[in-house]
């Protein structure tokens, strides 16, 4: 977590105020903390760089923690499903099937092998005119945002290919929220690995 959300954030549940007890710092990255809110007393921990502002009222069930496990767990239980997925040449597979490979090997933390397999089934999942639309709402976004100087906050990040367009093409900070942890984790790794983006 980037030291300027120190003096952004305040508490989900009441907007008051935060108290921060930093315990581990990587250069501009608070790394491990705790923000206290002065006025209900709430208390949220940052672990691995991630801050967990959750409100106390939120169920804490990760469902992504659910579906990549599913997976994972469909092809342990059927290896000659597993085998047909991975195995084969990736040409040969269907633009679904690529796509699934790519969840796979994101699952198995083989980010760079996974980005480079989604896109290749990227333009043939959908049709011409979703692809046109899609790439000129990004282009709005992003030229709306570059006009702004202050630091830019995406809610729900999931997959974080908005933040991945904006990072490359803007010169704002950008932060990057879910409310799962696993994915922030997934993204967070994704961008420390050589070759990911």
């Amino acid at each position: 977590m980037h030291n300027l959300l120190v003096e952004m954030l305040e508490c989900p549940a009441c907007q008051g105020a935060l108290t921060w007890k930093v315990i581990e710092r990587r250069g501009v990255r608070i790394e491990e903390a705790e923000a206290c809110c002065v006025v209900c007393g709430t208390i949220y921990p940052i672990r691995e760089g991630i801050g967990l502002f959750l409100t106390p009222d939120l169920p804490r069930n990760d469902l992504w923690e659910q579906v990549d496990s599913q997976l994972t767990q469909y092809l342990r239980e059927r290896p000659e499903v597993e085998r047909q997925l991975m195995d084969v040449p990736l040409d040969r597979l269907t633009p679904t099937d690529q796509f699934f490979r790519a969840l796979v090997l994101e699952d198995r933390g083989k980010y760079a092998q996974a980005k480079a397999t989604a896109d290749l089934a990227h333009p043939r999942l959908y049709t011409p005119e979703y692809l046109a639309c899609y790439d000129s709402q990004v282009n709005y976004v992003v030229e709306r945002l570059a006009a702004l100087d202050d630091p830019i906050v995406d809610l729900t990040s999931g997959r974080c290919y908005l933040v991945e367009v904006l990072a490359r093409r803007l010169r704002q900070p950008i932060v990057a929220t879910d409310f799962s942890p696993r994915v922030l984790r997934r993204d967070q790794d994704a961008d420390d690995k050589p070759g990911a983006t």
